[in-house]
């Protein structure tokens, strides 16, 4: 019989995918929406300085990788949260029961980097992302199977079809814990 994994009384979850696809409004109208906690990864570097520095060619924070774990580790064993950031193969696998990659049509994402002032080199190289599937391929390599799920993200249709998917399976989780 396979070994069942610990649950947490309330679940952490990772919202992930190509910058431009509806992370941070669907985390945050999910934790709303559940009372989880809402942690911005990108955000948080910049408040705590859980970064090496700037990066001028891709404008933006260099991640410490080190920093980051260090910092979210408490609050991550604590449980409840829900967690945005575009790259997930570095999280540890213990942190999440729930692992969502949103994905969004190439010339959807696009409008949205260019409504963001993204210079034409950072919107390629997103949009390139999305094409090479770079966001599912990390969650794929780095989490089982059965906590990821892949959700559609071009409307706001979808997000609010998508916010109700993931309150599904967060009563599940709910169910199985209690």
């Amino acid at each position: 019989m396979a070994k069942k994994r610990k649950l947490r009384v309330r679940p952490n979850v990772l919202i992930t995918g190509t910058p431009g696809t509806g992370k941070t409004t669907t985390a945050k109208m999910l934790a709303e929406a559940s009372g989880l906690r809402y942690l911005g990864v990108g955000d948080w570097v910049k408040e705590q300085g859980l970064h090496c520095g700037w990066d001028e060619e891709h404008q933006s924070f260099t991640l410490d990788e080190d920093k980051v774990l260090d910092a979210m580790e408490e609050q991550m064993s604590e449980g409840a949260n829900i967690v945005d950031f575009h790259s997930s193969d570095f999280f540890p696998e213990r942190w999440f029961d729930l692992v969502v990659v949103l994905t969004t049509d190439n010339t959807v994402l696009y409008g949205r980097l260019e409504s963001r002032g993204y210079h034409q080199a950072k919107i390629q190289e997103n949009v390139q992302c999305e094409i090479m599937h770079v966001s599912i391929e990390e969650a794929r390599a780095a989490y089982k199977p059965d906590i990821v799920k892949f959700l559609s993200s071009n409307t706001l249709e979808d997000m609010s079809a998508n916010i109700q998917t993931i309150q599904s399976l967060l009563a599940d989780y709910d169910a199985e814990t209690n």
